[in-house]
């Protein structure tokens, strides 16, 4: 297998194990509501199943996630901003090992024991250098009209999201308001997978101005 369908391959893996976390994750979780509750809190220190999901869970789902960046890292036609915001997306595997590593306290809030007041500022971290890479991954070469605009608008919605997960009014909405974010970093990890891995479209062996010599001795 190349590099290229390694790399392809990993991606579908990490959005396909994410969704079946998720799901599994809320399924066996005690009072856990898809709609309201934080992804964090499906390994909220002291709740049940808390190690199990952040052991089988956000570690695989991190490992997953960094392989994938890996494997595309020499095959991604990124240069200048848009390496710069292939690079960003390291920010996530951070984010789901931080999750397992320092856990939220039970309901999320913000502030809390020193573990919460960790989590909070790498999520706030990671979030943000998310939205900054969406944005410089429309700057890679090649990308279409419609790629282009698709990141950008990612990266506002990104951080619109964010923003209104943390506004108490929307607390009964604010796990939906995730997901839909989870789903839009899906959605980038496949943009990046079948539409910036490989050769540049359209190249050639030989370089356009490779004929220019034989022109000139022509024209002499």
């Amino acid at each position: 297998m190349n590099r290229v369908k390694l790399a392809r391959a990993l991606a579908v893996a990490t959005v396909l194990f994410a969704a079946a976390f998720y799901m599994v994750g809320a399924a066996i979780k005690p009072g856990y509501s898809p709609a309201a509750s934080f992804i964090s809190e499906l390994n909220a220190t002291g709740t049940p199943w808390a190690r199990e999901l952040g052991l089988f869970g956000f570690v695989p789902l991190g490992a997953l996630f960094a392989a994938f960046l890996l494997a595309a890292h020499r095959v991604a036609r990124v240069h200048g901003a848009s390496r710069a915001g292939f690079l960003l997306l390291w920010s996530q595997p951070v984010a789901f090992f931080g999750a397992a590593i320092a856990p939220c306290d039970p309901g999320c809030p913000i502030g809390g024991s020193e573990l919460q007041q960790v989590h909070d500022l790498l999520g706030l971290s990671t979030y943000f250098l998310a939205a900054i890479g969406f944005f410089l991954l429309s700057y890679a070469p090649g990308l279409s009209a419609r790629g282009v605009w698709y990141l950008r608008g990612v990266a506002v919605a990104w951080l619109a999201l964010f923003c209104l997960m943390l506004v108490p009014d929307l607390a009964l909405i604010r796990g939906l308001l995730q997901r839909l974010a989870d789903g839009l970093l899906g959605s980038v990890v496949l943009v990046v997978a079948w539409r910036m891995l490989g050769p540049a479209s359209g190249t050639s062996a030989t370089p356009n101005n490779s004929f220019k010599p034989n022109l000139l001795r022509k024209s002499a």
